[in-house]
């Protein structure tokens, strides 16, 4: 049985891409520092997933698994070695963290003589994650087997569309592995990142030039869910499907993935029509009680989400560079400046920042959005009518 090593056995990588290897054939082999979770795996060589929307529920079982802590890096290298395939879903922030161990798996692959391409699919909300991997891996790697890397890892970025919530105690049931997800289940890819044959893997969706779905995924998908999140918050929903059932979020949310289609379908000659049914698709998932999600997991972090190239200001600033002024998107924006859930360490030094210096300085520091910018006195009338 062919090998795929999951680096991050969180939401997405047990909930999602871990399933799609185990499907397609693979041994599965999950690394992660959560030792309750690679314990649970280990026992039982298997995990459950279940499957929750409208519909209903089901479960399923998750085979052909096991897993190693990699606080353990020579162990976690080793895997890398001699795996087929890999992919990655530990958060963009973590991708430093796991270069130092990928780097070492693939000197130690080379060194034994193993010369077959290995494709890593990069599972992360991230522009140009394949750059942001490769620059790691290159300052990890010895400088002798940089030919390497080029020739013989395929850097993929992936669009994963898939929603996967943080699984409660009573969502785990007593089994730390368990982990519940919407049955969505394609996996856009960059064609043109790998290296050798194209793998066999259930749901992968090929696709090139890769940089629309990555954009859609970026600054539709993840726009839209954080816009409910942070206007949610401030209207006092706890769960995403709430806030989407609020009538006047659910219709400033439209209108947001209505600004952000247009500039997407004048960038990349891609029609309404096909971005039109894509909004009006995500609308219907997110409108999911069963799975739980709540404002304050999904507005996490919006130092994060704020940044220039992100979900928000990167969506706004598209538009604008299309002609599109983003109203509705920059009420979002306006929100993130808001959001204050309890527990969330960015989100309380955005507050801070606010607090201290003004909004304004807030929009320049997170969002580089400055003086000279047409969006900035539109996000600040905003805040204004929100913070009243």
């Amino acid at each position: 049985m062919k090998k795929a090593i999951m680096y991050g056995a969180g939401n997405i990588g047990r909930g999602f891409i871990g399933q799609l290897l185990s499907l397609s054939g693979y041994e599965v082999v999950f690394l992660d520092i959560n030792g309750e979770v690679i314990g649970a795996i280990n026992r039982d060589r298997s995990y459950p997933l279940r499957l929750v929307d409208a519909a209903g529920s089901r479960e399923t079982t998750v085979k052909h698994v096991r897993g190693v802590n990699s606080m353990d890096a020579d162990a976690a290298a080793a895997e890398i070695a001699s795996a087929d395939i890999m992919a990655t879903a530990v958060g963009a922030n973590i991708l430093k963290r796991i270069a130092p161990v990928i780097a070492q798996g693939l000197m130690r692959r080379w060194q034994a003589g193993n010369m077959a391409p290995l494709n890593i699919i990069i599972c992360e909300n991230l522009m140009d994650a394949h750059k942001v991997l490769e620059a790691l891996l290159l300052s990890n790697l010895d400088t002798a087997f940089h030919p390497q890397l080029h020739k013989l890892v395929g850097l993929v970025e992936a669009s994963v569309g898939r929603m996967v919530p943080v699984a409660t105690e009573a969502m785990q049931r007593g089994n730390p592995a368990r982990v519940w997800a919407e049955p969505y289940a394609e996996l856009p890819v960059d064609l043109e990142g790998f290296r050798g044959e194209l793998p066999e893997i259930v749901g992968l969706k090929p696709f090139t030039p890769f940089r629309f779905y990555i954009e859609r995924k970026l600054y539709m998908h993840n726009m839209s869910h954080a816009a409910l999140a942070y206007l949610g918050f401030l209207a006092g929903y706890e769960t995403i499907w709430q806030a989407v059932r609020d009538p006047k979020l659910a219709a400033t949310a439209r209108a947001a993935l209505a600004e952000s289609a247009a500039a997407l379908s004048r960038r990349h000659g891609v029609s309404i029509a096909e971005l039109d049914a894509f909004s009006d698709d995500l609308m219907r998932r997110f409108d999911n009680p069963e799975l739980g999600d709540t404002v304050a997991r999904v507005g996490r972090d919006p130092v994060r989400k704020l940044a220039p190239e992100d979900r928000l200001a990167g969506a706004a600033s598209a538009c604008v560079d299309q002609g599109v002024m983003p109203e509705h998107i920059s009420a979002a924006i306006a929100a993130a400046l808001l959001f204050s859930a309890e527990g969330d360490g960015a989100a309380a030094e955005v507050r801070r920042c606010v607090a201290e210096n003004g909004p304004e300085a807030a929009l320049s520091h997170y969002c580089g959005i400055g003086g000279g910018s047409p969006l900035l006195p539109v996000i600040l009338r905003k805040y204004n009518e929100l913070h009243r």
